[in-house]
């Protein structure tokens, strides 16, 4: 057996033994922290009470939203130095 073949062999085991450690904290951190868990408790649902008073309720109604809508489809190509007379500050 070569020195380079052992040394490969020798690379190959500490990148197995490695990745391993690595596998085995990341399954012992999954462990510890399923282990450390603490429900949060529910709300009690019987004292929340739905508003049913009038007087409280919004009294803002519906509005459409596409209310004061115009619309304004293509034109046609136009001269781009007559469109940008139209829209200076003067005019």
């Amino acid at each position: 057996m070569s020195l380079a073949q052992t040394l490969r062999e020798t690379a190959f085991i500490n990148q197995v033994t490695f990745m391993k450690i690595h596998l085995i904290m990341g399954a012992s951190a999954l462990g510890l922290g399923a282990c450390a868990y603490e429900p949060t408790p529910l709300p009690s649902v019987a004292t929340q009470q739905a508003v049913v008073n009038a007087t409280v309720s919004s009294p803002i109604s519906y509005q459409d939203p596409l209310a004061g809508y115009t619309y304004r489809g293509p034109t046609g190509p136009r001269d781009w130095r007559s469109v940008n007379q139209e829209q200076t500050e003067g005019n």
